[in-house]
Order: structure tokens, then C-alpha cells, then sequence
């Protein structure tokens, strides 16, 4: 299974799903997601997962990975719907934020806005 993301910026934030699986094969797919938000976006990205299917512990580290890439930057990595009984196991990073869904993630910046831009892969789920 391939990993499929779209990007979305909003007022101040970007939010980056993921469709599939995040597994090793992926790593190069979402680092450049990854990339992508750096370029086009400010603030905070909400990592959103409620469409992945599972991730690998590489994938995990990737994750990881992206939020000390983002810090780097002055931006931060939050997570949104992480699959049941798994977790970034790197602690070694910038905290991450961690919220229940979507939602959740957008209610906690209050004044986010509505969806201003969108860039997705090929085949995102519609």
C-alpha cells in the first residue's frame, strides 16, 4: 500500500494528511510532504492521520524526524488521530502535541480560519 497526502493551509497553520501506509518504502514520499509544507505554509502543521492505515516504527521515526525539521524552522508538529496503540516512541525530539482528531487539533487554534489553499497527490482519496 502507498502513502497518499494532501497539504491545506489555513490563517496561521497548515495541515498535512496521510492516506495509507507509512512504512519504510513511504519515508522518502512524506519527507517530501514534509517539504512541501516548509514551502508553502507558516505557523504550526496538524499531522493528520485518521485516513493511515499504519505505520511502520520507521515511519514512527520519520514522524519524528519531520517535527525536529519543523523546529528547525520555528515551526512545530502536531498530531491528530494517531492510530490506536501507537506513538512516536522518540523522545528525543521537540514536544509534539498530540490530539484526539482533526477536529480537536483545529478547535485548540481557535482562529485558524478556513481552508485557503490545497495541494494533494495523485491519487488522494476522495
Amino acid at each position: 500500500m502507498t502513502l497518499e497526502w494532501r497539504y491545506t493551509t489555513r490563517t496561521g497553520l497548515g495541515v498535512l494528511s496521510l492516506a495509507g501506509h507509512l512504512g519504510a518504502a513511504a519515508v522518502p514520499r512524506f519527507t517530501g510532504a514534509v517539504g512541501w509544507a516548509l514551502a508553502r505554509g507558516k505557523g504550526p502543521v496538524i499531522l493528520d492521520l485518521a485516513e493511515l492505515r499504519g505505520w511502520s516504527e520507521t515511519g514512527q521515526l520519520a514522524v519524528a524526524e519531520a517535527a525536529r525539521r519543523l523546529a528547525a524552522e520555528g515551526r512545530s508538529l502536531e498530531l491528530a488521530a494517531v492510530p490506536e496503540g501507537s506513538l512516536v516512541p522518540d523522545g528525543a525530539g521537540p514536544p509534539v502535541k498530540v490530539h484526539t482528531d482533526l477536529a480537536a487539533a483545529l478547535a485548540a487554534h481557535e482562529d485558524c480560519g478556513q481552508e485557503q489553499r490545497e495541494w494533494r497527490s495523485d491519487a488522494w482519496p476522495e
